[in-house]
């Protein structure tokens, strides 16, 4: 059975917290030195890049700035390409990108939208 909109969105979502949770108050050389958490960030990422990838086009226009080929393309590299995926890069996208994106993905899950079960 596919999964709605909505509930990709959610997934999304989840996963943008979770990671900003994660890493609140964490230094770059912190992140660094933790494996653990580095893995953790690297799979909410391919989460996000995953579900992104079922938003239809029309609603990720309604969203320009948002780079979403490369957000497709992240997980991509991080999963078949790790070996590429500097902390730096990883580090960046949590620091510089997240937070637009999670402010997308609210926009797009439509106010007065039930929350999904899942």
């Amino acid at each position: 059975m596919a999964r709605s909109i909505l509930l990709r969105l959610t997934d999304m979502r989840e996963a943008i917290r979770g990671v900003t949770a994660l890493t609140a108050g964490v230094s770059y050389e912190e992140f660094v030195q933790n494996w653990g958490m580095q893995r953790a960030v690297e799979r909410g990422l391919e989460i996000i890049s995953e579900a992104s990838r079922h938003i239809p086009d029309d609603r990720k226009a309604s969203e320009p700035d948002i780079p979403w080929w490369q957000i497709a393309a992240i997980g991509n590299l991080l999963r078949h390409e790790y070996q590429r995926a500097d902390s730096s890069l990883v580090w960046n996208i949590v620091i510089e990108h997240l937070p637009r994106l999670g402010e997308a993905v609210d926009r797009l899950i439509e106010p007065g939208e039930a929350q999904p079960k899942k």
